[in-house]
């Protein structure tokens, strides 16, 4: 039984209060979507589980879209179709439905991950590709100098790769997705040369793990990543970032196929 929240939203966090202006930071990144097209291959029909506002949906194919928050379903745009109030743990389409099916930014947030990825392998005859974070690899970031708290709370949501490997097929493939300086999608990394968004609220609200974390440990953050802005420690110890144009951090995509 999956516990629905104030808005609908099925997993640990209530899209109610923190979802609105989410579509304004959360934009897809045309490298990343690029990515993702590509590992659907040439699917005609896709499954998009946990689709929030529409972020990184294919155009040109007929999507299905799935998503449980009233929130993120208000703010897809308009050419977009309209994403169906339902959970990963239990899809209502039957067998073999869909050529190809995607989660992205999702998986950390279902109640049965297994149940969730299963019943994504069931409706799906080819590939299902996932888009997650390494939980392993989240403390090379620079934030974790800042806001362990943060970092924690995200490793602590984010299933390991390898269980969701065996999950969602037998022939699986497991790639870095690079992130761009200029990258249009606010997850806490795509800001790793740009550290002065992570001072707006709006920014961090984007980013569901910031929702955890106590009042008092953000504002330590903002005071010292402030601080160190200004007097040029951040820049001393991370400045080459600014000058990066990718960063190979904690974002994966995990392709499996029957």
């Amino acid at each position: 039984m999956v516990t629905r929240r104030g808005d609908g939203s099925a997993g640990d966090v209530d899209y109610a209060p923190v979802g609105d202006g989410y579509s304004r930071f959360r934009q897809p990144d045309p490298g990343i979507a690029a990515f993702i097209h590509a590992a659907l291959g040439d699917a005609a029909t896709v499954l998009n589980v946990g689709a929030g506002a529409g972020s990184y949906e294919p155009e040109g194919r007929a999507v299905t879209a799935v998503e449980p928050s009233a929130s993120m379903r208000a703010q897809r745009p308009p050419h977009l179709p309209p994403a169906i109030d339902a959970v990963a743990e239990s899809l209502p389409f039957a067998d073999a439905s869909f050529d190809a099916s995607m989660t992205t930014y999702s998986v950390h947030q279902w109640s049965d991950l297994e149940a969730g990825l299963g019943h994504m392998r069931r409706v799906t005859r080819g590939p299902v590709v996932v888009m997650t974070c390494d939980p392993g690899a989240l403390d090379r970031f620079w934030l974790n100098d800042y806001a362990p708290e943060v970092i924690a709370t995200e490793a602590r949501r984010y299933p390991p790769i390898e269980r969701i490997a065996a999950l969602i097929g037998r022939a699986v493939t497991v790639s870095s997705v690079s992130i761009p300086l200029l990258c249009r999608d606010g997850f806490n990394e795509a800001y790793y040369g740009r550290p002065e968004m992570l001072l707006r609220a709006d920014a961090r609200l984007a980013c569901s793990a910031w929702s955890f974390v106590a009042p008092e440990a953000v504002a330590r953050f903002e005071a010292r990543l402030r601080r160190d802005l200004e007097d040029g420690r951040w820049d001393a110890r991370f400045g080459h970032l600014r000058r990066q144009p990718v960063l190979e951090g904690s974002l994966k995509l995990i392709v499996g196929r029957p």
